[in-house]
């Protein structure tokens, strides 16, 4: 049985496919769950460390249940998935003499996850994880170094706002043989927007769908029974979700009532934005009788609209979706052409929100009747018969020494949109710089925009995001590390003064960049389609 996860930065989803019913089920997993009357059932994506040097961890929904996550606590952590791979500017508690980090929380959190669905199913054999599509590679790099330690058969990967599609259309029929859908994801950590096209394929593939992490000995469905696709035609993403007005909700406060900011105080921030995506005014009451410490907090949708308005709220959602349409512009396609927006995660239920998408779109085609069960669900289509069509979302380059800037300089050599498979290579020569020089070695990095970059940082013991302009872009290297960069060994040593060997760049259908080397000079393949990394 296929199970899907979407691990969220708020929330995270389990379902799995019901082979009776043909239809997706969304699973409550014991105490992780929380059950919210008629709403699916969603597990907090919170941990508490009770013992880090065995790993002893209490995670979901228990956290909230036992008061940990309104209590001053190092042990505990929320905003796991924010912090995976960023460039944090602060320090992680030590406990019991173990150096934590958010990659450690979200493993012990996933396995947690993880442990209770092999719980319900002892022969657990295929699951299919969800990422944002602005993840840089660091995020994929972590998840699927954490599936390499489970012991499960078959593990995918599938873009979020792809997902989300797939779940949409599976709940409504007109959209589930074709349709132009342009998905908001707009969760508790990221912004994401995708515009996929479902349509039927007229051919099988004989090839296997979605971003492949590991595979065991479990044999594909068949093939031949995939009728449809869907086609990834554009997308765009930025660091920027539900955590980030909690906080600015706090900071008000701060502001007009003194109030000290704390886990309780962000809490408390959390529940009055809840109740403003339902209601035109909350208010959270509080009262601890050991301290008499007492809170009330009072807020309209008027106010809570000028917060976001004074934080360039707005400013940033349209720079996504100006992004995302140019694309669109770029095949051919218009808003007009769009059959359906779909809304999925907890920030997109804001009716501010929704009043801003209705600049773009007539009500008529907004769809938020599946806000946290669309990207799990959706998952579990590349099972059922889906295939999925995608491209790089992020450029690709090597480091070279800038002689004239006498400083590392990246020189691309993949761009953002490339699809894949890779039809034609990309092909580089070499010399040598140095006298004598015994090997060819590459840096591989993965290139980022060079304006409007987002910041994750910590500010006190809050992680939070900050916008900034630079004309530099931002770069992950992703074999820089030990041996990684040495594509090849010279025999006899190289000189400079000319081309010693030829590289080609190929992109396969499971994202991983394979190169092959040919020395020059002795005529040999020294590398011959050799997997360097996966991208994004």
């Amino acid at each position: 049985m296929v199970y899907a996860i979407d691990f969220g930065t708020s929330n995270t989803v389990v379902v799995r496919w019901n082979p009776v019913t043909q239809q997706p089920e969304t699973l409550a997993l014991g105490d992780l769950s929380i059950r919210l009357g008629e709403n699916p059932p969603l597990i907090p994506s919170l941990l508490y460390v009770e013992d880090a040097l065995r790993g002893e961890v209490i995670a979901g929904q228990m956290v909230r249940d036992r008061g940990f996550d309104i209590s001053t606590n190092s042990r505990f952590f929320r905003n796991i998935k924010r912090g995976i791979g960023a460039e944090i500017q602060g320090f992680l508690p030590e406990l019991d003499g173990q150096s934590m980090t958010f990659e450690q929380a979200g493993q012990w959190f996933l396995t947690r996850v993880i442990q209770e669905i092999q719980a319900l199913d002892p022969n657990l054999d295929s699951l299919v994880f969800t990422v944002p599509v602005d993840s840089f590679e660091s995020y994929r790099l972590w998840l699927t170094q954490l599936c390499k330690s489970l012991q499960i058969e078959q593990v995918r990967m599938l873009d979020e706002p792809t997902a989300a599609a797939l779940g949409y259309g599976l709940a409504h029929q007109e959209l589930a043989n074709q349709g132009t859908l342009l998905v908001i994801d707009f969760g508790g950590g990221t912004l994401d927007l995708s515009l996929v096209k479902l349509e039927s394929s007229a051919q099988a593939s004989p090839k296997p769908v979605g971003f492949l992490l590991k595979w065991g000995k479990k044999v594909l469905e068949d093939s031949t029974q995939r009728s449809k696709v869907a086609r990834v035609l554009a997308k765009a993403g930025q660091n920027l979700g539900g955590a980030d007005i909690d906080n600015w909700l706090v900071d008000y406060f701060v502001q007009t009532q003194g109030l000290s900011v704390s886990p309780l105080t962000l809490r408390l921030a959390e529940r009055l934005k809840v109740q403003l995506s339902q209601q035109s005014e909350a208010t959270e009451i509080y009262f601890n009788d050991e301290t008499f410490e007492s809170y009330e907090l009072q807020l309209d949708c008027d106010r809570f609209t000028t917060i976001l308005q004074e934080h360039q709220f707005f400013d940033r959602l349209d720079e996504s979706m100006t992004q995302v349409m140019q694309q669109a512009q770029r095949q051919g396609l218009t808003a007009d052409d769009i059959d359906a927006v779909l809304l999925v995660g907890g920030t997109a239920q804001i009716p501010a929100v929704k009043t801003w998408i209705e600049q773009y779109f007539s009500a008529e085609k907004i769809r938020s009747d599946k806000p946290f069960e669309a990207i799990a669900q959706g998952a579990l289509q590349i099972s059922q018969g889906i295939e999925v069509k995608d491209y790089l979302y992020h450029s690709y380059g090597i480091r070279f020494w800038d002689r004239r800037n006498n400083c590392h300089a990246w020189h691309p050599i993949i761009k953002q949109g490339q699809p894949y498979p890779m039809l034609n290579p990309v092909e580089l020569t070499l010399g040598a710089s140095i006298e004598n020089q015994p090997k060819i070695e590459l840096v591989v990095g993965e290139l980022g925009t060079e304006t409007n970059t987002t910041e994750v940082y910590f500010e006190g013991d809050r992680l939070v995001t900050r916008k900034s302009s630079s004309k530099t872009p931002t770069v992950k290297s992703l074999n820089e590390q030990n041996e990684g960069q040495t594509i090849a060994r010279l025999d006899p040593p190289g000189f400079p003064g000319s081309d010693r060997v030829k590289i080609q760049f190929q992109v396969d259908e499971s994202r991983f960049l394979r190169i092959t080397v040919e020395d020059i000079l002795t005529a040999r393949t020294l590398i011959d389609n050799f997997p360097v990394v996966q991208l994004s």
